[in-house]
């Protein structure tokens, strides 16, 4: 009577992580067509870098447009937190710097492909007529803020593939895109070899985006 064997659990348990992460992707990939869906339906097209609407959508925009001094009318108390709003602008442009500066200098050596600042800060919500100077005003300041975090995040998170790729024991809120594939914590079997893998996938990378660049679609 023969017995055979059933596959280890971790090659199991590796398994199902990889067809989770593949599900979703699909998932995110309907997202994305959904929203290109109701793009169509809300009349506006991106042309280069300016996202342009209809005509008769741009007039009705300016209609519900709220001026500046009725706004500032409705929100004083907007006016005392400003300065302190606005005044955290020098520390985001001084870790902007910093860890561009980092990049720069150390990705080439870990061969690490660099992040490209301009996929996380997108500036058009200037093109929408139904907001005032003051509304556009905030509206690139969060974009530069939340930008320059996820551009951080992503240099970061690109720096711990190549040194740390391990999970944390507890669950961790707001774990970035690369974290999912990370080794398990205290999976210690052929940890070596795993983290040269994992080195191994960002220098492929680099080779892909210079690829990409060689081609003209970088």
């Amino acid at each position: 009577m023969m017995f055979h064997a059933s596959p280890p659990k971790k090659v199991c348990m590796n398994d199902r992580i990889r067809h989770l992460l593949s599900q979703l992707e699909l998932t995110e990939q309907a997202l994305e067509k959904a929203l290109q869906e109701r793009q169509l339906h809300l009349n506006f097209s991106i042309k280069g870098k300016r996202v342009e609407f209809e005509k008769s959508v741009k007039q009705a925009h300016k209609q519900v447009k709220v001026g500046v001094i009725k706004w500032l009318g409705n929100r004083p108390i907007n006016l005392l937190t400003a300065p302190i709003i606005y005044g955290m602008v020098f520390p985001m442009l001084l870790l902007d710097a910093c860890i561009s500066l980092y990049q720069t200098i150390c990705f080439p050596v870990y061969k690490i492909s660099k992040v490209k600042r301009g996929d996380y800060m997108i500036f058009d919500r200037h093109h929408l007529s139904y907001l005032n100077i003051v509304e556009k005003s905030h509206c690139m300041y969060c974009t530069y803020a939340n930008g320059l975090l996820g551009y951080a995040t992503e240099i970061i998170a690109r720096t711990e593939q190549y040194f740390c790729p391990i999970k944390h024991a507890r669950k961790m809120i707001g774990r970035h895109a690369r974290y999912a594939s990370f080794a398990a914590y205290g999976d210690a079997e052929d940890y070596q070899a795993k983290l040269e893998k994992f080195r191994t996938d960002l220098a492929l990378e680099m080779k892909a985006k210079d690829r990409e660049v060689c081609d003209g679609r970088g």
